[in-house]
């Protein structure tokens, strides 16, 4: 199983709260309670996002974090490697990896770049303000029918009558 860590997880969350919002700084207790996060594991996460220019933080009666920039000028990716470091879905394809013991003949080496880069960029694809936006309809309407609906009937004084039964 592919999964984000939490850090990375959560970061994503936070940045999506903000993108609703993107005028608006949020004190880190606040983002805490709306995401339902420990306030440390917070603080933590906005200040890594923060050092990573992602956010920037401003004090005060009115401060708290907001975006470094527009929610669409800030990718998935980048979230994730401010919290994670670079995407590598093995070990042998981080940048600082020592060697897994068979990267010399390892067959699947150059497939998992492929795959690795892949990923990356479906990452690097999405926008936060994307991420910010309501869901998108993927497939028809499940309550799209190709059949017109009939027209109600009407009794004879002209009232319309309805069935709540099957038809």
């Amino acid at each position: 199983m592919i999964r984000l860590s939490r850090l990375s997880d959560y970061g994503i969350v936070l940045m999506t709260r903000l993108a609703r919002e993107p005028a608006r700084a949020l004190p880190a207790s606040v983002l805490a309670q709306e995401s339902a996060l420990s306030p440390a594991m917070t603080g933590k996460i906005l200040k890594l996002l923060a050092r990573a220019d992602l956010l920037v933080s401003q004090r005060g009666v009115h401060g708290g974090y907001a975006l470094a920039r527009a929610p669409e000028r800030i990718t998935i990716a980048e979230i994730i490697e401010a919290l994670d470091g670079p995407i590598a879905l093995t070990s042998c394809l981080r940048p600082t990896a020592e060697g897994c013991g068979i990267e010399s003949v390892c067959p699947a080496r150059t497939n998992w770049q492929r795959i690795n880069q892949a990923i990356r960029d479906a990452l690097a694809g999405v926008t936060l303000a994307e991420m910010a936006s309501p869901p998108r309809n993927f497939g028809p309407a499940p309550s799209a029918s190709p059949r017109r609906a009939a027209a109600p009937a009407r009794d004879p004084a002209g009232l319309v009558i309805t069935s709540l039964g099957a038809k």
